[in-house]
């Protein structure tokens, strides 16, 4: 894949620098903000879509980070916009299905289930309505919002299932809780608002691509990491910013992990866990025989739940 391909087209995502570019032209605009929490000393701003495929790799990373680091840095999600509509033709990519092979080049590279059969299936025409949807559960409630974009994240990636559509929009939100017809009300309205000054802010920022994470202190100093980094990139961020800042211990076994996210790939339970990779997929599989976990299979990897049927009993 040539650079030249990955600048050009917002929906192939450069291996080599982990970014899905934007089609928005760079600013130099200063990119700092005081915007800060109370209790944390590092506002994380997070520039992602929620068909960012390089975002959905960055996934373990995260959440990780927010095990490790939660009592010192609050996330701020902002969309990016991706894929505004098809209306362009540039390196090779014109329609939809030319995405396919590439989704399932990056699942292989980050090591994430993404089944690329979307796009030949029942392709997104854009991915401003998911965004706005996003923005809408934000009105409502953050930690929902965020279970939500997980959720769709999960539909369009692993289930191939068309997150533009409205219905399948509304299923997400009644999973993870939200007033779907509230939810409706604001995605037809004030949403809408949020949503174009969030892609106002990334190009006020100088954001190109995603997944882009601004790091910033309350005095507005700023490390910025680009693209889908090892863990390693995450944490360095935040220790530069305040080399004081204590690290969280949390527990490592399965229950516990699962009690904090109910859905696990066989990537983000090997890097919560700190078990090696083949062996965490290993007692997935087991857990999933045994009934205890469910798991989902796709042509690219799999996705373990817990069994709600089962009996369950949080070590916490």
């Amino acid at each position: 894949m040539s650079n030249e391909t990955s600048k050009n087209n917002p929906l192939i995502c450069d291996i080599e620098t982990g970014m899905c570019e934007t089609t928005v032209e760079n600013t130099d605009a200063a990119s700092k903000s005081t915007m800060q929490s109370a209790e944390k000393s590092i506002k994380l701003i997070y520039f992602t879509d929620p068909i960012c495929s390089s975002c959905w790799g960055i996934e373990p990373q995260l959440r990780k980070l927010k095990l490790e680091y939660g009592n010192a840095i609050e996330i701020e999600y902002r969309m990016g916009g991706l894929l505004p509509d098809w209306s362009y033709n540039s390196g090779g990519i014109g329609k939809p299905s030319d995405v396919a092979s590439h989704w399932d080049e990056v699942s292989v590279h980050y090591d994430m289930p993404i089944d690329g059969d979307l796009w030949l299936e029942d392709s997104l025409e854009s991915s401003y309505p998911p965004s706005i949807a996003f923005k809408a559960a934000q009105m409502q409630d953050e930690e929902k919002a965020i279970l939500f974009m997980r959720e769709i994240r999960e539909m369009v990636f692993l289930k191939k299932i068309n997150i533009a559509k409205w219905e399948h929009l509304a299923t997400a939100a009644k999973i993870v809780g939200l007033d779907v017809e509230q939810l409706k009300t604001d995605f037809e309205g004030k949403a809408k608002t949020l949503f174009h000054e969030d892609l106002k802010l990334a190009k006020e920022m100088g954001v190109r691509g995603f997944p882009t994470i601004f790091f910033i202190d309350e005095t507005g100093n700023q490390e910025t990491v680009y693209g889908t980094r090892p863990y390693a990139f995450y944490e360095m961020a935040i220790l530069k910013l305040n080399p004081n800042v204590s690290k969280s211990e949390y527990s490592k076994d399965w229950k516990t992990l699962f009690s904090i996210y109910p859905s696990l790939t066989a990537k983000e339970f090997s890097e919560l866990s700190g078990s090696p990779r083949v062996e965490s997929e290993k007692q997935l599989n087991k857990l999933s025989e045994n009934g205890e976990l469910e798991k989902l299979t796709t042509k690219n990897g799999s996705m373990w739940t817990l069994n709600t049927n089962a009996k369950f009993h949080s070590s916490n």
